[in-house]
């Protein structure tokens, strides 16, 4: 199988067969098996290992997500005609091992390969594993809503990130991403007869965190909320909106109660049970200077934590987001992850959860306050733009406002939300995986402006849209922020959309007024998750 996925000339693009991917996975042999369609149709249908990386992204994503350029990489679409262009982009990035999946999706499916839906499939099966080996305890929406209006002795602990937190959670709920649980619920709950209650959206959250709870000795009762907010709001009962209550608030009897102390012991314990690896800052060094090997390095910890200072060379993954979306931050499966934190307890306990996931994965130990010396968000490493002219604001203005020119045309490549939240007056919404149709429906233009938000995205369409066309291409300088800044009017909603809205995936357990068919749905497939992890057999995971 390596000679199979070794490198090959820039003149040719071989193809791997579903066996033969298969039997890499099984090996634990890194490959990045990418999914080059837009989110919401890779939310339909995909193979379990799968990481959606549309064509259009790839420029701005694929040196973070796939940090080796030897490593190899198998791309596939459902015949959208998307996968050929976006091996020959990967080759053109540098990376020398890419192929194309043999007869795309469809020859997947051909083979007998299972196929998943919605996104972070593997995490989410995962997830059901564990419920369904452990037995973790639940209540439902009715039993936990009783609780609350008796004034039982119970905390609800919100495992979700802040924002899902903050646009509904349960009532009471304390905002304590998944990965601060362990390192948090002592102090949030002094009392051991106080009933530990954590809720997600869904399930895989609420299911992890209060197995993370149980699995490091919490002493307290611990239930997860059954189907989460879904569940709450499939029951009939009122969210809350726009809570700010966060575990921060009660930061002093962290410390105060010596109860760091006792979640860093048995978070090592479980890590230790789960075969976490140990490495150092010198064997992490030695690590990255390996050709033939993958290392992420990921900081565990809260952003905010982030970015007043992390490792160099890290990159931001709280831990329970990334126990959720591990495919997003590390889609080369087989790779090696390294985690850290400064407390010994979120590493500790993510990684935990990362092994049992099939992952080698280790914890930096040793580390001192000197070693966090790098501040702020790092700048990405982006291949270098095409050549554009750019376009002021007020020029653009001017050419928007000329009833004598009619013919400026103005194409906007921003994510659909942002451009629905706010762009400027005329533009059009487009996804550039579909360019070639939006040049279609746009014949008699005199010239073309790109925007998005911060021009990066519009940079890398302008080199596509310019060889469609002889007509001047520009790219508005700065971006739509740019026009926002110069005090330019802006619109919202679907005004003009040359695309459809398909580059993200609606998920059926974030934001607000999610029809209740959808909701159930998205339950009726989780429940059948563990089911399809036995018909794949390709996962490797194990439950302590």
């Amino acid at each position: 199988m390596t000679a199979n996925i070794a490198g090959h000339p820039a003149t040719a693009i071989p193809t791997l067969s579903f066996q033969q991917i298969r039997a890499a996975l099984l090996a634990r042999q890194e490959l990045a098996l990418l999914d080059v369609r837009e989110e919401a149709p890779f939310a339909e249908a995909h193979p379990l290992f799968a990481a959606n990386l549309p064509l259009g992204r790839i420029e701005l994503e694929a040196y973070a997500r796939i940090p080796r350029r030897g490593t190899a990489i198998v791309v596939y679409d459902d015949g959208e005609g998307l996968a050929l262009p976006a091996a020959r982009r990967l080759l053109q990035l540098g990376y020398d091992a890419v192929h194309l999946l043999e007869g795309g999706l469809q020859g997947w499916r051909a083979a007998g390969g299972e196929i998943f839906r919605d996104v972070n499939s593997a995490s989410k099966a995962f997830g059901e594993l564990v419920e369904s080996q452990r037995h973790t305890p639940s209540l439902s929406a009715p039993e936990v809503k009783a609780l609350l209006d008796a004034g039982a002795d119970v905390v609800v602990l919100d495992a979700r990130r802040y924002d899902e937190y903050h646009t509904m959670s349960v009532p009471g709920g304390v905002s304590v991403p998944g990965a601060e649980l362990v390192l948090r619920a002592r102090a949030l709950a002094p009392c051991p007869e106080t009933r530990i209650i954590v809720n997600c959206a869904g399930r895989t959250r609420s299911i992890i965190g209060s197995q993370s709870l149980i699995n490091a000795g919490i002493p307290n009762p611990v239930s997860a909320l059954r189907n989460g907010t879904i569940g709450w709001t499939l029951a009939g009962q009122q969210l809350e909106h726009g809570k700010t209550q966060r575990f921060s608030d009660h930061a002093d009897a962290l410390n105060a109660a010596g109860h760091q102390e006792q979640a860093k012991a048995a978070s090592r314990n479980v890590a230790d049970r789960a075969k976490v690896g140990r490495a150092s800052l010198a064997l992490l060094q030695g690590w990255q200077q390996e050709n033939g090997r993958t290392t992420y390095r990921l900081d565990v910890r809260t952003p905010e934590e982030y970015i007043a200072g992390h490792l160099p060379g890290f990159s931001c993954a709280p831990g329970g987001q990334l126990v959720q979306e591990t495919d997003h931050v590390a889609p080369v499966r087989g790779a090696r992850i390294v985690l850290a934190d400064d407390d010994g307890v979120r590493a500790n306990m993510t990684a935990s959860w990362l092994a049992q996931m099939g992952w080698d994965v280790h914890v930096l130990d040793g580390l001192q306050k000197a070693d966090f010396s790098e501040a702020g968000q790092p700048q990405p490493t982006l291949p270098p733009l095409p050549p554009s002219a750019p376009v002021s604001a007020a020029e653009l203005a001017q050419w928007l406002d000329d009833s004598s020119n009619q013919a400026t045309v103005l194409l906007d490549f921003s994510s659909s939300a942002s451009y629905a939240r706010q762009h400027i007056p005329g533009a059009r919404f487009a996804l550039r995986s579909q360019l070639a149709a939006v040049f279609q429906q746009t014949p008699g233009a005199a010239r073309y402006v790109l925007a998005s938000g911060d021009s990066l995205s519009a940079h890398y369409a302008a080199g596509d849209l310019q060889q469609l066309t002889e007509r001047p291409v520009f790219v508005l300088a700065g971006g739509t922020a740019a026009w926002i800044a110069a005090g330019l009017p802006a619109q919202s909603g679907e005004t003009a959309l040359a695309s459809p809205r398909i580059d993200r995936y609606r998920r059926p357990y974030e934001g607000t007024g999610n029809p209740a068919a959808a909701m159930q749905a998205y339950l009726d497939w989780e429940y059948g998750l563990v089911a399809q992890l036995a018909a794949d057999g390709t996962h490797g995971f194990f439950v302590i």
